[in-house]
């Protein structure tokens, strides 16, 4: 019977254990806010079917290319600050339609957590059953956003936790019969908020800033690993200083310099994570990633991540290996 029913269910310590951050599925995160990240990470997997539900307690920035044929709908369970996925703001038990093949981008300014469900776009006429709209497959292959409903969202939203909370305490494992069942139940909380909802918002918020923010990240990722300065952005980009900063504002709530400077000191924790003692430096890592003044380097670092660099490096992957997972 167990072979139904995948459960997982982990603590968090850094922004790198959000890449799991949907079952199956690996998605590209960035921390924005400041402090040690923590928060949980819990999947149920029933067959081909999964849902999970994380919880962070900074901000992040999330980026997903789907390389298969999966669909993944969400669901927004609490947030302490603004929360936006491409255009769309979202409130409290929203949901959202990552189709299959179509790039996400999603901006969580603070603690937040949320609730994805994945599985097959041919899945969807079973699971929807009786629903015309719902149980069309064709409604699920553009990116939507749903308003959910104030009272009938937040009973959803805690429905969701229970089921995921009750089958992770179902160590047997389930029946063919059973699993169906709870499919239903998981897909019915967010069909809730679904048909409850306001019309699909399709107006977004300042469309150009995302495309200046969406031409800048373009750049960075032809750079690689190598920093990038504003001033070169600017160049590249012909845009003034001016208009990058009322951009990245606008979409990230931080500037330019800032984003920049938060997104060397991720690639940075990543590296002192996966290396171990001896085989790098801290030094060598920072100034590959063009932190120059070391003392400088390290305040900004344990101000974002709660410890200190060296810290970081001394976690070798050895004892990561041995962390629940």
């Amino acid at each position: 019977m167990g072979q139904f029913l995948l459960v997982d269910s982990r603590r968090l310590d850094g922004f790198e254990g959000l890449h799991q951050a949907v079952h199956g599925s690996h998605v590209d995160v960035m921390q924005l806010g400041r402090g040690r990240l923590r928060g949980t990470l819990s999947h149920v997997g029933i067959g081909d079917f999964s849902l999970s539900i994380g919880t962070f307690n900074v901000g992040m920035r999330t980026q997903r290319i789907s390389s298969d044929d999966k669909l993944i709908i969400g669901m927004l369970l609490a947030a302490e600050e603004r929360v936006a996925h491409w255009s769309f703001d979202m409130q409290l038990n929203d949901v959202l339609v990552i189709p299959p093949l179509i790039e996400h981008d999603g901006v969580f300014h603070g603690a937040s957590a949320y609730a994805a469900m994945r599985f097959d776009l041919n899945d969807v006429a079973s699971l929807f059953g009786g629903e015309a709209m719902l149980s069309d497959p064709d409604t699920w292959r553009s990116r939507r956003h749903f308003r959910a409903d104030p009272a009938s969202g937040a009973i959803a939203s805690r429905r969701l936790v229970r089921i995921m909370s009750h089958l992770h305490t179902r160590k047997n494992g389930l029946t063919p019969l059973t699993s169906d069942f709870w499919k239903r139940s998981i897909v019915e909380c967010m069909a809730a908020n679904v048909i409850s909802s306001l019309p699909t918002d399709h107006r977004g918020w300042l469309p150009s800033a995302r495309r200046v923010i969406r031409k800048v990240e373009d750049h960075l990722a032809e750079a690689g690993t190598r920093p990038v300065h504003v001033s070169e952005i600017c160049d590249v980009l012909g845009v003034s200083r001016r208009t990058l900063h009322r951009a990245f504002q606008e979409v990230f709530g931080i500037g330019p310099v800032t984003f920049l400077r938060h997104k060397r000191l991720c690639m940075t924790h990543s590296i002192l994570r996966e290396s171990a003692p001896g085989t790098t430096t801290v030094a060598s890592v920072a100034m590959q990633q063009g932190f120059f003044e070391l003392g400088r380097f390290a305040h900004y670092y344990q101000a974002m991540f709660g410890e200190y660099p060296s810290q970081t490096l001394g976690v070798a992957p050895r004892q990561l290996a041995g962390l629940p997972h």
